[in-house]
């Protein structure tokens, strides 16, 4: 078997159970779309702008949790247990933190949705759906951290039947308080929030003792000590963390800024856009899952000094995104309106309008999926070998400077509305995408590999 070939089939083994399990942690939130949809319009609009809002928060302590990943990816590869358990508790230290000091932006997201131009009726709305869907921020962060931690252990199986049993629980749980069920009161989007909010601290539960109790885990000792400050691995996660976080702040925020956009252009445009950003969440997920082996196998590589399998780690991982984003182009563009027709109810007398809407923007997103593939699969890569700054630098740059600005001007100045909005998302993710791959492939990956390894 070529040196290739033996990547991409590790690649795959850790692999899959990472993308599956994305996969099914977008469903969760698919899940919500759906059933909102099917409840009522205003309160899609709301839980569209809610979860927007709330992956908004959830990124700022998401880097501090991916940091994790290549530490404990080198340490272990190094054989140092010490030190992949140290930064692991502290990457769990830093995630109550941040949750403690992140919660009075659910409390008051109603003021700051409508001094970011949303209506007063649908700020409320969102603000009652955030009020209790912020209170699953910390048992979320926390489950990052543990994913990391067993992702770097290349322990990904768990985290898929977490998940797929978080989509089972999600889905009960809102057919119960989202509609009145099983004589249940009928609790609309704070049934929502309500599911939200149970599924994470399930599912961090779950990751939590599988983490201490597992063969082969327990070596690690996580919880003993839990209480004592590390305060010299708590920089090393804070210092590689922060630059990541800021960086998906900055993409998420790209995201955010044209779900505002589109409420400036109404309500039923909110609508489709929240229902064309699930389905493409979805696929995106898949690029999601292989920027995690990208950074496990980059981490590995960088920790054994293997600049040659770093190149192959890189190019496995590259060559299954493309052929991710090939497949979703071609259903993107052959079934626009049967994809955003699952979202809605057949009776709604507003379906045709928001299917054409919404069909409108998928036909955009078609042409997106190469860029924002290459931003994510290059930013995984680059974390495996610990380059977090100037990729955050890169991506505030494109994002901000470029996709913003491009985002406000095809939508309003020169009139293309929503799919205008969606074009400027496009540009900003593809001067990002290209950066950052000159930046790995210039970089790291271009050190002399002479007399280095090829491990799998």
């Amino acid at each position: 078997m070529s040196p290739l070939m033996q990547h991409l089939r590790a690649s795959l083994v850790l692999g899959l159970p990472l993308i599956g399990s994305q996969i099914a942690s977008n469903v969760i939130s698919l899940t919500d779309t759906v059933m909102m949809g099917w409840y009522g319009v205003p309160e899609l609009a709301a839980v569209a702008l809610g979860g927007s809002y709330f992956h908004v928060v959830l990124i700022l302590g998401m880097g501090f949790a991916l940091a994790v990943v290549p530490m404990v990816a080198g340490a272990v590869t190094n054989d140092d247990v010490t030190q992949a358990r140290r930064v692991t508790r502290m990457g769990l230290w830093i995630a109550v933190l941040f949750s403690l000091t992140a919660l009075p932006l659910f409390w008051f997201s109603g003021a700051i949705l409508q001094l970011a131009g949303q209506a007063e009726g649908l700020s409320a709305l969102t603000q009652s759906y955030l009020r209790i869907a912020g209170l699953g921020l910390m048992p979320a962060v926390l489950m990052l951290v543990f994913r990391s931690h067993l992702s770097a252990l290349e322990r990904t199986r768990i985290m898929l039947w977490a998940t797929l049993a978080g989509v089972v629980l999600n889905a009960g749980m809102n057919w119960v308080l989202i509609f009145g069920n099983l004589g249940a009161p009928e609790l609309g989007v704070n049934g929502a929030a309500i599911a939200s909010a149970g599924t994470h601290l399930m599912m961090c539960a779950v990751l939590a003792i599988y983490a201490a109790r597992a063969p082969g885990l327990r070596e690690y000792t996580l919880f003993a000590r839990l209480w004592r400050p590390d305060w010299e691995a708590f920089g090393q996660v804070f210092r590689l963390g922060w630059p990541i976080s800021a960086t998906l702040l900055a993409e998420s925020g790209l995201f955010m800024a044209t779900m505002i956009m589109m409420g400036w252009i109404g309500e039923l445009e909110l609508a489709a856009h929240g229902i064309a950003l699930q389905i493409v969440s979805i696929i995106f997920m898949l690029h999601v899952g292989l920027s995690q082996v990208a950074t496990v196998r980059a981490g590995r590589a960088w920790g054994r000094r293997d600049v040659a399998g770093l190149r192959l780690a890189a190019a496995a991982v590259l060559l299954l995104s493309a052929i991710a984003v090939a497949l979703a182009m071609i259903l993107f563009l052959s079934l626009p309106e049967t994809l955003i027709g699952l979202f809605l109810d057949p009776a709604d007398p507003l379906r045709p309008q928001i299917l054409a809407i919404g069909a409108g923007l998928l036909l955009v997103a078609a042409f997106f999926q190469l860029a924002d593939a290459a931003q994510i699969m290059a930013l995984g890569l680059l974390r495996g070998v610990h380059d977090t700054r100037v990729p955050m630098i890169y991506a505030f740059l494109s994002y901000w400077a470029v996709g913003v600005p491009c985002a406000w001007l095809f939508g309003f100045p020169l009139g293309l509305g929503g799919p205008g909005i969606w074009l400027g998302l496009v540009v900003g993710l593809a001067i990002a995408g290209v950066l950052m791959m000159l930046r790995f492939w210039r970089g790291a990956a271009a050190l002399p590999g002479a007399g280095l390894t090829k491990g799998v």
